[in-house]
């Protein structure tokens, strides 16, 4: 008893042994695959609506079943997917308990809301990809070859181009969050974020052109085209953190 009230004060002072940090990160991944497996079996209940929601943008095309055990694979890949995404709160949360005794009182001050915006631009990145690439990419390879061929597609390949697309899009959102970070830390200046904004402009064309699974232009520009809005937004969140870091300063003086 003596023994983990000792531990527990040791952690909450961020002074922990090496072993200690081994237990508590064990622990910690413990938790986060505990949630993911869970997430993932519930999501095995309601797959067919979900499947079907995820079709809807391929609403003019025929997606056929080419192999047996392919809707099987399809649904195992979707609940895969939909387990993780629920589960993500929630292992943002382990992460902020296992890093949190560590940390200064500045860096925990940039935890929460840094936490909370990549949670955030997660999901609105998922929903951007759904709602207006997704339409887009596959609207594009309809027309382009209408009059030649009838849109007879795979449902694995359209699932993997689509959860493919879709998870590449909410990883790019994270730019803001990470651009943040490092101006709330001193490493990066929003002076210098914004003299540099050709090279942005050009390097987010060339990460589109990667991460898009479709490569067809009008997806990669709109991919583009929100990297650097985003951008920008990460400088705009970067300059608020330097104003009210100086407004501190100077009223402590």
């Amino acid at each position: 008893m003596t023994n983990t009230s000792e531990k527990k004060e040791l952690k909450e002072n961020g002074m922990m042994s090496f072993s200690d940090h081994l237990e508590e990160l064990r622990h910690r991944i413990l938790n986060s695959i505990y949630c993911v497996v869970i997430c993932i079996t519930f999501s095995f209940f309601p797959i067919k609506p979900i499947i079907s929601f995820l079709e809807m943008p391929a609403n003019n095309i025929r997606l056929l079943q080419l192999s047996p055990g392919e809707f099987l694979f399809v649904a195992i890949k979707v609940a895969g997917y939909c387990g993780l995404i629920v589960s993500l709160p929630y292992i943002f949360y382990q992460i902020v308990l296992f890093i949190s005794p560590g940390l200064t009182n500045k860096e925990k001050s940039l935890v929460l809301p840094a936490v909370f915006g990549s949670a955030l631009l997660f999901f609105l990145g998922l929903i951007f990809s759904w709602w207006i690439l997704v339409p887009a990419a596959i609207n594009f390879f309809i027309k382009f070859g209408a009059d030649i061929v009838e849109p007879l597609w795979s449902i694995e390949r359209y699932f993997d181009f689509v959860l493919l697309l879709m998870s590449s899009t909410a990883i790019a959102f994270q730019l803001p969050v990470l651009q943040f970070i490092l101006g709330s830390l001193g490493i990066v200046t929003t002076e210098k974020m914004v003299s540099n904004w050709k090279i942005v402009v050009i390097s987010s064309a060339i990460l589109s052109a990667i991460i898009t699974p479709s490569t067809d232009p009008l997806t990669m520009s709109l991919l583009s085209l929100s990297i650097v809005f985003l951008f920008f937004v990460g400088a705009g969140l970067t300059l608020l953190s330097e104003t009210f870091k100086s407004k501190t300063l100077s009223s402590s003086h």
